[in-house]
């Protein structure tokens, strides 16, 4: 979950998640989905192994984006689980309240 600063930062946010999504329709994840209103963004993904995920968030537009998030968000949280299919929103979001945070100045 990403937490904007404002809803302003959408348009930050969208520019940037425009590289990140093409760069994940290359890395082919078995699923993926989105969703967000207003200041709270989530999106969920499906990989193939624990190493693909991992290869994925460290490298080219996943990278840079995050090294920008400090700008466009007050608060981002994320969870791993081991899974076979992507579970509810509902429960997802459950889980993530139990996340790893990271905070960022106002």
């Amino acid at each position: 979950m990403i937490k904007l600063k404002s809803p302003w930062k959408y348009f930050d946010l969208s520019a940037t998640a425009w590289s990140v999504m093409k760069q994940l329709k290359s890395a082919n994840p078995v699923d993926f989905r989105k969703k967000g209103i207003w200041t709270k963004h989530y999106t969920m993904t499906l990989w193939h192994s624990e190493a693909e995920m991992k290869k994925f968030a460290t490298s080219n537009a996943h990278m840079k984006a995050m090294k920008k998030s400090s700008g466009i968000a007050k608060e981002i949280r994320t969870i791993s689980i081991e899974a076979n299919k992507l579970p509810k929103w509902s429960k997802a979001i459950q889980l993530l309240a139990e996340g790893k945070v990271m905070l960022f100045n106002q």
